[in-house]
């Protein structure tokens, strides 16, 4: 299934990046030197610039989210465990009094 979405992407990609090979000079004011590239790779490093940069974001506001979680599995692991002690000792005084019956 990746793959059918990839490959026309890529393809796309791949053709903007042939279409558009004219020489842009990139600059940074108040820097003086420049960075000269095609067209097409200027934009496509702009437009994955901006891809990481939405996804370094995206993963920092989640960091909250992620301790409760975290924390969330942790007390349920503990409460489960508090459970399987409890069945066993409600287990252990059911034979007790079984075996006080019989006896």
């Amino acid at each position: 299934m990746r793959w059918l979405l990839f490959l026309p992407l890529a393809g796309v990609v791949a053709l903007f990046a042939l279409s558009n090979r004219d020489p842009v000079a990139l600059r940074l004011w108040p820097f003086e030197p420049s960075l000269h590239l095609p067209l097409g790779i200027a934009v496509l490093l702009a437009a994955a610039a901006g891809f990481l940069l939405g996804a370094v974001i995206v993963w920092l506001s989640d960091l909250p989210a992620r301790s409760r979680s975290r924390a969330a599995q942790r007390r349920a692991a503990s409460l489960e465990r508090e459970l399987d002690g409890l069945r066993a000792r409600e287990r252990s005084d059911a034979a007790d009094r079984l075996a006080g019956r019989a006896t």
